[in-house]
């Protein structure tokens, strides 16, 4: 019998799954990740940026001495705004988004069609650089200023002059910011680490509410629900109840150097429970982006720079996010819709649509179109086209005009009056080309006359127009005797022209002795 082999059965010990070395995205996290960013470069310093309240929401960014306004959908420039006599430090779109209104180093603030770019107002008032400018939200009319020199300027527009004007910050002003629920309160910042509350219809200058940031403050914002303000100074962002007389709520201290810049904004219709609530957004010179959850008193979301960050906005309709950088770049963000959030866009506002929308091919056009025959003219030229210029049409001088027309008088007289020597005996040999040059000397009245004898005086000398004019000169004497007879004024010019010729045979007489003096001594020297 074959002995029965034994079987061993040896324990294996379950393999354990590796935890991830990153933690699990959030739902929030997913939604900041989804803004895709690329760069707007060959700009300065970015200190200023800010959106349109009302759809597409351009933005405008201010840097060096210009305001360039830029498409929120393309994040390519519309226009550029350089009517600035020094550096724009701050913009602020009205609530309409007709106005848009920048303010300068200059201590100047102006007012501009946003349509046409033309500058509206000019309010100058200030004796320091203005470094906050703002259109409360709730108010068209009127304008809010601060600056260097510690003044708060309220203004009404129209009139290009200040209604009130607020004293009691102790440094320079840098930030505010207007109630979304009230438009006749708002907040301003200074570098007196003090945030006061300012009531335009308490006169005596005097704020209600008033708190200290315990820095320089840089930023100062009112959270959508109008109670609550948030203001950046140092490397903290502070939380202070205002219906509560100023209560310090919350201070976050997440950013490793001072914040320059913060925002409110709504983040988007993702996720259902937490949908439709408000972040405050910040940036410092440390680089950091970093979104904060004022509900929860929690950072949610952070994103690193390679460069200092100087100014931060976010569109109304959560699509955009600019961020300004001090080496010149605007980190412009994008968020990236999918497909099933816009099929589900489109079925929510189905309801609305007389007809369903059909998605169909670009129609063809045909020569009963009228833009079928405008059709290729925006079109750019490929590397491989060759392009065919249109010659530019040469501008015609008045004198050229008149001659084209037979107007040989009226051509001498343009000319003459240009007083160009060039173009006057181009003119003259035309005309005695033509055989008009004495015709038009015998009809001309006595103060054209006086033109051209004044021309004569001046140019008749000179070598390269003697050959003509010398000869010219003995024919208007013989032919305009009389008349020179009868005025003083052009007997004065023909003794000035008398003695301009005389000087010049002496200085010919001049030249010829001492040529006969050289001429001997040359062809000694030759020999």
């Amino acid at each position: 019998m074959e002995e029965a082999k034994v079987q061993r059965n040896f324990p294996v010990k379950p393999k354990l799954k590796s935890k991830p070395r990153t933690p699990k995205k959030t739902p929030e996290s997913k939604y900041w990740s989804s803004f895709k960013t690329q760069q707007i470069p060959d700009l300065i310093s970015v200190p200023s940026l800010t959106f349109s309240p009302t759809a597409p929401h351009s933005f405008a960014a201010a840097h060096s001495a210009s305001l360039t306004l830029y498409s929120s959908q393309t994040l390519s420039p519309t226009a550029t705004i350089s009517s600035f006599s020094d550096a724009v430090s701050c913009a602020s779109f009205r609530s309409d988004a007709l106005l848009l209104a920048a303010s300068d180093l200059s201590g100047l603030v102006q007012v501009f069609d946003t349509r046409s770019r033309t500058r509206l107002r000019r309010l100058r008032s200030h004796t320091r650089p203005v470094r906050f400018v703002h259109f409360p939200v709730l108010d068209k009319l009127h304008l809010i200023s601060a600056g260097d020199d510690a003044l708060v300027k309220y203004w009404d527009v129209a009139e290009e002059a200040p209604v009130a004007e607020f004293l009691g910050h102790k440094d320079y002003v840098r930030c505010g910011d207007s109630s979304p629920v009230n438009s006749d309160v708002f907040i301003t910042g200074s570098y007196d680490h003090v945030v006061k509350l300012w009531d335009v219809r308490v006169r005596d200058s005097k704020s209600s509410v008033q708190v200290n940031h315990g820095a320089p403050v840089e930023d100062a914002i009112f959270l959508p629900s109008g109670g609550m303000v948030a203001t950046a100074g140092g490397n903290s962002i502070k939380l202070w109840d205002l219906i509560g007389g100023g209560r310090l709520l919350f201070s976050m201290e997440s950013h490793n150097k001072t914040v320059t810049s913060i925002c409110v904004g709504r983040i988007g219709k993702d996720f259902g429970a937490e949908s439709n609530q408000f972040r405050i957004m910040s940036v410092g010179l440390d680089g950091y982006f970093k979104v904060f959850d004022y509900g929860s008193f929690k950072v949610t979301h952070s994103m690193r720079f390679p460069a200092p960050l100087l100014s931060v906005a976010y569109s109304p309709d959560c699509s955009t996010r600019v961020i300004g950088s001090s080496n010149g770049l605007i980190y412009a963000s994008k968020r990236k819709v999918k497909s099933s959030e816009e099929e589900k866009e489109s079925e929510s506002s189905s309801f609305w649509r007389v007809a369903p929308v059909e998605r169909t091919e670009k129609r063809l056009l045909r020569p009963s179109h009228f833009r079928y025959f405008h059709r290729g003219q925006g079109e750019k030229p490929s590397a491989g086209d060759y392009l065919v210029m249109k010659p530019k049409k040469a501008k015609l001088a008045e004198h050229d005009k008149l001659l084209n027309k037979f107007e040989h008088a009226e051509a001498l007289v343009s000319v003459l009056e240009s007083k160009n020597p060039g173009n006057v005996l181009a003119v003259m040999e035309e005309l005695v080309a033509r055989k008009k040059l004495l015709k038009c000397v015998s009809n001309l009245g006595v103060e054209k006359l006086e033109l051209l004898l004044v021309f004569l005086h001046k140019y008749c000398t000179v070598p390269r127009y003697s050959s003509l004019l010398m000869g010219l000169a003995k024919k208007v004497l013989e032919m305009r005797a009389d008349d020179i007879r009868a005025s003083q004024t052009l007997k004065r010019h023909v003794r000035n022209l008398k003695r301009s010729v005389e000087e010049e045979i002496r200085v010919q007489q001049s030249l010829q002795e001492i040529q006969g003096i050289i001429s001997p001594l040359l062809k000694i020297a030759g020999r």
